[in-house]
């Protein structure tokens, strides 16, 4: 069974497998329709209709759209944790420049492929444009666990540090690579997979 959201974005947390599979479906219709008519127009009947279920069904997890946004991006989070895991097991010991290689393209690969993930990602950009903190802090918690377990050191605060400042540089540039193109600017991608390479060499070589 796929993970659900952190309980804290719930109004009420699945229990059997019956109700976690709802959820799935409801968030699985929210990020489509994030992507058909954008969030102003997002409506939590419009998702009870396309995940077919009552809108009651919706309510049991959910005041309103925002904390379904909300979940989807922990949800989003979550499955981009995974796969970095994953990816970082395949590369062996290749070394911290091809950990960071499998970072940047499980979150470009998300950014193409992953319904609503464009507007949503991590939580900061729902209403489109607000820039918080919190959740480029969440994103770098997880990856300085995952990397320093690849690394075989301790998350050290230093390597948070590190981590932190790449995040938030990558999210800005990458957020760049796709205003410029759909698939995300190439070249504007080589640049920013440079620079992140040059800065996280002060501390990880």
């Amino acid at each position: 069974m796929k993970p659900v959201p952190h309980a804290t974005s719930l109004r009420r947390a699945p229990v059997q497998r019956r109700s976690a599979e709802r959820l799935t479906r409801i968030l699985d219709a929210c990020a489509d329709l994030l992507d058909e008519v954008g969030y102003d127009a997002l409506s939590t009947r419009a998702v009870a209709q396309r995940a077919d279920v009552p809108i009651g069904s919706v309510y049991r997890f959910f005041g309103n759209k925002r904390q379904m946004a909300d979940a989807l991006a922990q949800r989003n989070l979550e499955r981009y944790s995974e796969r970095v895991a994953g990816r970082l097991h395949a590369v062996g010991d290749a070394g911290w420049r091809a950990a960071l290689d499998a970072v940047l393209d499980e979150y470009l690969d998300m950014k193409r492929t992953a319904p609503g993930f464009c507007l949503v990602d991590f939580g900061n950009q729902i209403p489109v444009g607000a820039r918080r903190a919190e959740p480029n802090h969440r994103v770098a918690d997880h990856l300085t666990g995952l990397l320093a377990g690849y690394l075989g050191r301790e998350p050290d605060e230093g390597l948070h540090r590190a981590v932190l400042v790449a995040v938030e540089t990558a999210d800005t540039l990458v957020h760049l690579a796709f205003r410029v193109a759909p698939e995300g600017d190439e070249k504007v991608i080589a640049e920013t997979r440079e620079l992140l390479r040059a800065y996280l060499a002060r501390v990880l070589d």
